[in-house]
Protein backbone atom coordinates (compact mmCIF):
# COMPACT_ATOMS: atom_id res chain seq x y z
CA UNK A 1 0.00 0.00 0.00
CA UNK A 2 1.71 3.32 -1.14
CA UNK A 3 5.13 1.52 -1.12
CA UNK A 4 4.82 1.33 2.79
CA UNK A 5 3.10 -1.41 4.81
CA UNK A 6 3.79 0.05 8.67
CA UNK A 7 2.88 -2.73 10.60
CA UNK A 8 -0.31 -3.42 8.80
CA UNK A 9 -1.63 -7.07 9.55
CA UNK A 10 -4.97 -6.83 7.43
CA UNK A 11 -7.68 -10.01 7.07
CA UNK A 12 -10.75 -9.16 5.40
CA UNK A 13 -12.78 -6.24 5.08
CA UNK A 14 -14.80 -4.99 2.43
CA UNK A 15 -15.61 -1.53 0.55
CA UNK A 16 -18.61 -0.35 -0.12
CA UNK A 17 -19.70 3.13 -2.64
CA UNK A 18 -21.29 5.76 0.49
CA UNK A 19 -24.92 5.27 0.32
CA UNK A 20 -28.16 6.97 2.12
CA UNK A 21 -28.02 5.74 5.78
CA UNK A 22 -31.80 5.06 5.62
CA UNK A 23 -31.43 2.55 2.51
CA UNK A 24 -29.54 0.04 5.18
CA UNK A 25 -31.99 -2.86 6.52
CA UNK A 26 -32.12 -2.58 9.99
CA UNK A 27 -31.50 -6.15 11.66
CA UNK A 28 -34.41 -7.19 13.90
CA UNK A 29 -33.20 -7.36 17.92
CA UNK A 30 -32.52 -10.97 19.31
CA UNK A 31 -34.59 -12.61 21.32
CA UNK A 32 -33.39 -12.36 25.41
CA UNK A 33 -32.65 -16.05 25.66
CA UNK A 34 -30.11 -15.92 22.65
CA UNK A 35 -29.08 -12.52 23.13
CA UNK A 36 -27.76 -13.87 26.69
CA UNK A 37 -26.48 -17.43 25.51
CA UNK A 38 -24.57 -15.00 22.78
CA UNK A 39 -22.82 -12.99 25.16
CA UNK A 40 -22.02 -16.18 27.70
CA UNK A 41 -20.28 -17.65 24.30
CA UNK A 42 -18.38 -14.80 24.13
CA UNK A 43 -17.55 -14.19 28.06
CA UNK A 44 -16.64 -17.50 28.23
CA UNK A 45 -14.38 -17.66 25.10
CA UNK A 46 -12.07 -14.70 26.30
CA UNK A 47 -11.62 -16.16 29.64
CA UNK A 48 -10.25 -19.33 28.09
CA UNK A 49 -7.24 -17.14 26.75
CA UNK A 50 -7.15 -13.64 28.91
CA UNK A 51 -7.00 -15.12 32.62
CA UNK A 52 -8.42 -13.17 35.68
CA UNK A 53 -9.73 -10.19 33.51
CA UNK A 54 -13.05 -10.95 33.60
CA UNK A 55 -14.72 -7.30 34.23
CA UNK A 56 -12.24 -6.08 31.17
CA UNK A 57 -13.85 -8.86 28.89
CA UNK A 58 -17.31 -7.81 29.67
CA UNK A 59 -16.88 -4.20 29.09
CA UNK A 60 -15.05 -5.07 25.68
CA UNK A 61 -18.21 -6.58 25.01
CA UNK A 62 -20.48 -4.24 26.73
CA UNK A 63 -18.32 -1.40 24.08
CA UNK A 64 -18.64 -3.51 21.43
CA UNK A 65 -22.97 -4.24 21.68
CA UNK A 66 -22.96 -0.21 22.19
CA UNK A 67 -21.00 1.10 18.78
CA UNK A 68 -18.25 2.33 20.40
CA UNK A 69 -14.54 1.97 20.29
CA UNK A 70 -12.54 1.09 23.26
CA UNK A 71 -9.01 1.75 24.76
CA UNK A 72 -6.91 -0.42 26.77
CA UNK A 73 -4.39 1.67 28.61
CA UNK A 74 -2.16 -0.11 30.99
CA UNK A 75 1.86 -1.20 31.21
CA UNK A 76 2.82 -3.83 29.01
CA UNK A 77 2.87 -7.20 29.28
CA UNK A 78 -0.70 -7.59 31.52
CA UNK A 79 -2.51 -8.89 28.03
CA UNK A 80 -3.96 -5.46 26.54
CA UNK A 81 -3.41 -7.12 23.16
CA UNK A 82 -4.36 -10.79 23.84
CA UNK A 83 -7.69 -9.20 24.87
CA UNK A 84 -8.21 -7.14 21.62
CA UNK A 85 -7.11 -10.37 19.62
CA UNK A 86 -9.50 -12.88 21.72
CA UNK A 87 -12.31 -10.86 21.06
CA UNK A 88 -11.81 -10.45 17.30
CA UNK A 89 -11.43 -14.30 17.24
CA UNK A 90 -14.31 -15.19 18.99
CA UNK A 91 -16.20 -13.45 16.21
CA UNK A 92 -16.63 -14.74 13.00
CA UNK A 93 -16.06 -11.37 10.92
CA UNK A 94 -12.64 -9.67 9.33
CA UNK A 95 -10.22 -8.16 11.46
CA UNK A 96 -7.31 -6.32 11.05
CA UNK A 97 -4.15 -5.25 13.72
CA UNK A 98 -1.85 -2.42 13.16
CA UNK A 99 1.47 -2.04 14.89
CA UNK A 100 1.62 2.21 15.06
CA UNK A 101 5.10 3.18 14.25
CA UNK A 102 6.82 6.91 14.17
CA UNK A 103 7.07 5.94 10.35
CA UNK A 104 3.33 5.17 9.60
CA UNK A 105 1.58 6.49 7.36
CA UNK A 106 -2.50 8.08 7.04
CA UNK A 107 -2.48 5.78 3.75
CA UNK A 108 -1.58 3.08 5.52
CA UNK A 109 -4.30 3.17 8.03
CA UNK A 110 -7.50 4.93 5.51
CA UNK A 111 -6.06 3.48 2.30
CA UNK A 112 -4.97 4.96 -0.97
CA UNK A 113 -5.67 5.80 -4.82
CA UNK A 114 -2.99 3.97 -6.72
CA UNK A 115 -2.75 4.74 -10.83
CA UNK A 116 -3.37 1.70 -12.97
CA UNK A 117 -1.59 2.20 -16.41
CA UNK A 118 -3.36 -0.80 -17.88
CA UNK A 119 -6.99 1.13 -17.33
CA UNK A 120 -5.95 4.36 -17.07
CA UNK A 121 -7.74 4.90 -14.08
CA UNK A 122 -7.31 5.37 -10.30
CA UNK A 123 -8.02 2.55 -7.87
CA UNK A 124 -8.96 2.77 -4.53
CA UNK A 125 -6.71 0.24 -2.27
CA UNK A 126 -8.76 -0.21 1.34
CA UNK A 127 -6.39 0.29 4.24
CA UNK A 128 -6.72 -1.92 7.47
CA UNK A 129 -9.46 0.28 8.91
CA UNK A 130 -11.59 -1.79 6.36
CA UNK A 131 -12.70 -4.51 8.67
CA UNK A 132 -14.92 -5.19 11.52
CA UNK A 133 -12.73 -5.21 14.19
CA UNK A 134 -9.37 -2.96 13.99
CA UNK A 135 -6.69 -3.80 16.42
CA UNK A 136 -4.51 -0.65 17.15
CA UNK A 137 -1.45 -1.54 19.05
CA UNK A 138 0.25 0.95 20.85
CA UNK A 139 -1.39 3.94 18.97
CA UNK A 140 0.55 6.66 20.95
CA UNK A 141 3.63 5.71 18.82
CA UNK A 142 2.18 7.02 15.56
CA UNK A 143 2.23 10.88 14.69
CA UNK A 144 -0.88 13.01 15.36
CA UNK A 145 -0.93 13.41 11.60
CA UNK A 146 -1.37 9.14 11.36
CA UNK A 147 -3.65 9.28 14.69
CA UNK A 148 -6.18 11.60 13.15
CA UNK A 149 -6.73 9.24 10.31
CA UNK A 150 -8.90 7.32 12.71
CA UNK A 151 -11.02 10.28 13.40
CA UNK A 152 -13.95 10.27 10.80
CA UNK A 153 -13.73 6.23 10.87
CA UNK A 154 -14.44 6.03 14.25
CA UNK A 155 -17.51 8.90 14.27
CA UNK A 156 -18.92 8.38 10.76
CA UNK A 157 -18.13 4.88 10.33
CA UNK A 158 -16.80 5.86 7.01
CA UNK A 159 -13.98 6.87 5.10
CA UNK A 160 -13.37 9.71 2.71
CA UNK A 161 -10.10 9.65 0.03
CA UNK A 162 -9.33 11.97 -2.85
CA UNK A 163 -13.11 12.95 -2.68
CA UNK A 164 -14.84 9.81 -2.53
CA UNK A 165 -16.20 8.45 0.36
CA UNK A 166 -16.73 4.62 0.95
CA UNK A 167 -18.71 3.08 3.94
CA UNK A 168 -17.55 0.67 6.64
CA UNK A 169 -18.92 -2.70 6.84
CA UNK A 170 -21.21 -3.51 10.18
CA UNK A 171 -20.26 -4.10 12.93
CA UNK A 172 -17.43 -1.58 13.10
CA UNK A 173 -14.78 -1.43 16.44
CA UNK A 174 -11.49 0.00 17.11
CA UNK A 175 -9.89 -1.39 20.02
CA UNK A 176 -6.83 0.62 20.51
CA UNK A 177 -3.94 0.15 22.94
CA UNK A 178 -1.11 2.52 24.84
CA UNK A 179 1.15 2.54 27.15
CA UNK A 180 0.80 5.57 30.00
CA UNK A 181 4.49 5.07 31.27
CA UNK A 182 6.63 4.78 28.80
CA UNK A 183 7.17 8.45 27.22
CA UNK A 184 9.81 8.01 24.95
CA UNK A 185 9.11 8.61 21.12
CA UNK A 186 5.33 8.58 22.07
CA UNK A 187 2.66 11.38 20.93
CA UNK A 188 -0.19 11.66 23.43
CA UNK A 189 -3.44 11.06 22.30
CA UNK A 190 -4.97 14.78 21.81
CA UNK A 191 -8.54 15.62 23.69
CA UNK A 192 -10.48 15.31 20.31
CA UNK A 193 -8.98 11.44 19.38
CA UNK A 194 -9.67 10.30 22.73
CA UNK A 195 -13.42 11.96 22.75
CA UNK A 196 -13.73 9.19 20.14
CA UNK A 197 -13.16 6.37 22.24
CA UNK A 198 -16.28 5.49 24.35
CA UNK A 199 -14.39 4.35 27.17
CA UNK A 200 -10.99 3.30 28.48
CA UNK A 201 -9.98 0.62 30.76
CA UNK A 202 -6.70 -0.56 32.80
CA UNK A 203 -6.67 -4.15 32.83
CA UNK A 204 -4.38 -4.31 36.34
CA UNK A 205 -2.53 -7.27 37.05
CA UNK A 206 -4.25 -10.71 37.68
CA UNK A 207 -4.73 -11.95 41.26
CA UNK A 208 -1.94 -15.40 41.92
CA UNK A 209 -4.60 -17.67 41.32
CA UNK A 210 -5.16 -16.59 37.50
CA UNK A 211 -1.44 -15.91 36.72
CA UNK A 212 -0.69 -19.37 37.81
CA UNK A 213 -3.40 -20.41 35.58
CA UNK A 214 -1.78 -18.29 32.87
CA UNK A 215 1.50 -19.85 33.52
CA UNK A 216 -0.47 -23.28 33.09
CA UNK A 217 -2.35 -22.97 30.21
CA UNK A 218 0.34 -20.72 28.03
CA UNK A 219 2.74 -23.56 28.70
CA UNK A 220 3.20 -25.34 25.26
CA UNK A 221 1.36 -23.08 22.96
CA UNK A 222 -0.61 -19.86 23.08
CA UNK A 223 -4.72 -20.57 23.72
CA UNK A 224 -5.21 -17.82 21.17
CA UNK A 225 -4.37 -20.45 18.88
CA UNK A 226 -7.53 -22.60 20.15
CA UNK A 227 -10.05 -19.99 19.90
CA UNK A 228 -12.75 -20.34 17.36
CA UNK A 229 -15.87 -17.88 16.63
CA UNK A 230 -18.58 -18.64 18.35
CA UNK A 231 -21.20 -16.09 16.75
CA UNK A 232 -20.54 -14.11 13.34
CA UNK A 233 -21.38 -10.59 12.35
CA UNK A 234 -24.75 -11.39 11.82
CA UNK A 235 -25.66 -11.90 15.54
CA UNK A 236 -23.56 -9.24 16.45
CA UNK A 237 -25.68 -6.83 14.37
CA UNK A 238 -28.57 -8.61 16.15
CA UNK A 239 -27.13 -8.10 19.62
CA UNK A 240 -26.69 -4.48 19.06
CA UNK A 241 -30.21 -3.80 17.69
CA UNK A 242 -31.38 -5.57 20.84
CA UNK A 243 -29.24 -3.18 22.79
CA UNK A 244 -30.69 -0.14 21.11
CA UNK A 245 -34.10 -1.32 22.16
CA UNK A 246 -33.45 -1.21 25.63
CA UNK A 247 -35.55 1.15 27.14
CA UNK A 248 -34.78 4.71 28.80
CA UNK A 249 -37.09 6.42 31.10
CA UNK A 250 -37.33 10.19 31.28
CA UNK A 251 -35.80 10.22 34.48
CA UNK A 252 -32.89 7.92 33.53
CA UNK A 253 -32.02 10.39 30.47
CA UNK A 254 -31.87 13.33 32.69
CA UNK A 255 -29.89 12.17 34.85
CA UNK A 256 -27.59 11.30 32.29
CA UNK A 257 -27.47 15.03 31.11
CA UNK A 258 -27.11 16.15 34.93
CA UNK A 259 -24.43 14.23 35.01
CA UNK A 260 -22.25 15.87 31.88
CA UNK A 261 -23.25 18.81 32.93
CA UNK A 262 -22.01 18.55 35.90
CA UNK A 263 -18.25 17.44 35.22
CA UNK A 264 -18.39 20.96 33.00
CA UNK A 265 -19.56 23.17 36.48
CA UNK A 266 -16.89 21.29 38.64
CA UNK A 267 -14.26 24.13 39.32
CA UNK A 268 -12.20 20.92 39.45
CA UNK A 269 -12.29 20.51 35.76
CA UNK A 270 -10.84 22.59 32.99
CA UNK A 271 -12.80 20.16 30.19
CA UNK A 272 -15.76 18.14 31.29
CA UNK A 273 -17.77 15.98 29.06
CA UNK A 274 -19.00 16.82 26.04
CA UNK A 275 -22.56 15.96 23.96
CA UNK A 276 -20.85 13.21 22.98
CA UNK A 277 -19.32 11.86 25.80
CA UNK A 278 -22.89 12.23 27.41
CA UNK A 279 -24.58 9.95 23.91
CA UNK A 280 -21.63 7.38 24.70
CA UNK A 281 -22.40 7.09 28.52
CA UNK A 282 -26.03 6.37 27.68
CA UNK A 283 -25.38 3.95 24.98
CA UNK A 284 -22.89 2.31 27.07
CA UNK A 285 -25.83 2.03 29.94
CA UNK A 286 -28.23 0.29 27.76
CA UNK A 287 -25.29 -2.17 26.86
CA UNK A 288 -25.23 -3.08 30.45
CA UNK A 289 -28.60 -3.25 31.06
CA UNK A 290 -28.81 -5.90 28.10
CA UNK A 291 -25.92 -8.09 29.26
CA UNK A 292 -28.03 -7.75 32.82
CA UNK A 293 -31.11 -9.56 31.51
CA UNK A 294 -32.83 -6.13 31.41
CA UNK A 295 -35.16 -4.52 28.81
CA UNK A 296 -34.49 -1.23 30.65
CA UNK A 297 -31.76 1.23 32.25
CA UNK A 298 -31.54 2.05 36.01
CA UNK A 299 -29.61 4.91 37.07
CA UNK A 300 -27.39 2.59 38.47
CA UNK A 301 -26.70 1.46 34.81
CA UNK A 302 -25.58 5.07 34.13
CA UNK A 303 -23.16 5.59 37.04
CA UNK A 304 -21.46 2.63 37.11
CA UNK A 305 -20.48 3.15 33.69
CA UNK A 306 -19.00 6.65 34.40
CA UNK A 307 -15.84 6.15 35.08
CA UNK A 308 -14.87 4.04 32.04
CA UNK A 309 -16.63 6.30 29.55
CA UNK A 310 -16.16 9.82 31.06
CA UNK A 311 -12.63 9.74 32.76
CA UNK A 312 -10.12 9.93 29.88
CA UNK A 313 -12.31 12.54 28.46
CA UNK A 314 -11.74 15.13 31.61
CA UNK A 315 -9.03 18.12 31.65
CA UNK A 316 -8.29 18.88 34.91
CA UNK A 317 -7.95 22.45 36.49
CA UNK A 318 -4.21 23.57 37.17
CA UNK A 319 -4.97 23.59 40.49
CA UNK A 320 -6.77 20.39 40.96
CA UNK A 321 -3.95 18.49 39.04
CA UNK A 322 -1.37 20.05 41.06
CA UNK A 323 -2.49 19.16 44.43
CA UNK A 324 -2.26 15.38 43.18
CA UNK A 325 -5.80 14.87 42.57
CA UNK A 326 -6.67 12.30 39.28
CA UNK A 327 -9.80 12.56 37.03
CA UNK A 328 -10.93 9.52 38.23
CA UNK A 329 -11.11 11.04 42.10
CA UNK A 330 -12.33 13.96 40.40
CA UNK A 331 -15.44 12.75 38.47
CA UNK A 332 -16.04 9.88 41.17
CA UNK A 333 -16.84 13.57 43.72
CA UNK A 334 -18.78 14.89 41.01
CA UNK A 335 -21.15 11.79 40.43
CA UNK A 336 -21.96 11.62 43.93
CA UNK A 337 -22.90 15.40 44.04
CA UNK A 338 -25.51 14.42 41.09
CA UNK A 339 -29.14 13.38 43.14
CA UNK A 340 -30.20 9.85 41.83
CA UNK A 341 -33.63 9.84 40.58
CA UNK A 342 -36.45 7.16 41.99
CA UNK A 343 -37.27 4.09 39.30
CA UNK A 344 -39.49 1.58 40.14
CA UNK A 345 -38.64 -1.68 38.22
CA UNK A 346 -42.15 -2.29 37.65
CA UNK A 347 -43.21 -0.03 34.62
CA UNK A 348 -40.07 0.51 33.70
CA UNK A 349 -40.43 -1.01 30.36
CA UNK A 350 -42.80 0.86 27.64
CA UNK A 351 -46.05 -1.10 27.32
CA UNK A 352 -48.32 -1.71 24.52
Amino acid sequence: MDGHQGGVDQAGGSVSALRPLHHAESPEPMEAGRFKAACERILASIGQVVDGQAEAARLALTVLLAQGHLLVEDVPGVGKTMLAKTLARSIDCSVSRIQFTPDLLPSDVTGVSIYNQATRQFEFRPGAVFANIVIGDEINRASAKTQSALLECMEEHQVTVDGTSYVLSEPFMVVATQNPIEMEGTYPLPEAQRDRFMARISMGYPDAAAEAEMLESHQSESPLLRVEPVVDAAEIRAMIATVKDVFVSAPVRDYTVELGRATRASERIRLGASPRAVLQLLRAAKARAALAGRDFVLPDDVAAMAPEVLTHRLVLDRRASGSGLTAAAVLRAVVDSVPIPITGQSGARRHG
